[in-house]
């Protein structure tokens, strides 16, 4: 038991560290006019639906090669990474509805973007649940390897009422795009911390530990 707290430590601070930064990149933020101080809000939950896409392109790409090259890392990696995504989706929502509340003084429960995410949100964590229950490499790298280039071709058609198009990206603000990265280049940091931790506790169940 110590030695599982122990080893635990190391990802514990890595998590808190990565998390830190998360919040103090949206903290950083350049606000805008219209949305004010709601802007940080806005560029938290966009880099964080961007963090759960990423994540679940990269299950789809590891499911790929483990199901060609049959290495347990790779089914290892395909795992947690699906897990991972899976994680920064479910969290989104909430995000998400928030921004509704604070920027259209409502929900507006109808809008594609967040219909479309939520029906996903539902499909995914049936999904990995039920992955998660029947404990089959193959399987699982199979499922991801379709569930994320479904869900990355569902989210590229999607329309939109009340929601921007592309918010950041439309913006002539540099600084804007540019922190808008950066914000997605350390919650995706934060991502890969999560997946590593969770293939070192795959590892250490499969061995027996």
């Amino acid at each position: 038991m110590s030695f599982q707290s122990n080893s635990s430590r190391p990802w514990l601070l890595a998590l808190t560290l990565s998390l830190f930064l998360v919040v103090v990149i949206a903290w950083l933020s350049p606000l805008e006019r219209t949305l004010g101080g709601n802007l940080r809000l806005v560029y938290l939950h966009g880099a964080w639906v961007w963090t759960g896409m990423l994540a679940f392109g990269a299950a789809s790409l590891a499911g790929l090669l483990a199901l060609i090259f049959h290495r347990p890392w790779q089914h290892a990696l395909s795992r947690s990474l699906g897990l991972s995504g899976m994680a920064f989706w479910l969290t989104y929502l909430p995000m998400s509805l928030l921004v509704m509340q604070l920027n259209w003084n409502g929900l507006y429960l109808d809008e594609p973007r967040w219909k479309v995410p939520f029906a996903f949100a539902v499909i995914g964590l049936l999904l990995q649940a039920g992955l998660w229950l029947i404990a089959n490499r193959t399987l699982t790298s199979a499922a991801n390897l379709i569930f994320g280039p479904v869900l990355l071709y569902n989210i590229s058609r999607m329309e939109s009422v009340l929601h921007p198009d592309s918010p950041v990206f439309s913006s002539p603000s540099g600084s804007i795009r540019g922190h808008f990265i950066l914000l997605v280049v350390v919650t995706s940091l934060l991502c890969g911390v999560i997946t590593a931790w969770q293939m070192q506790v795959i590892k250490r169940k499969e061995s027996g530990c």
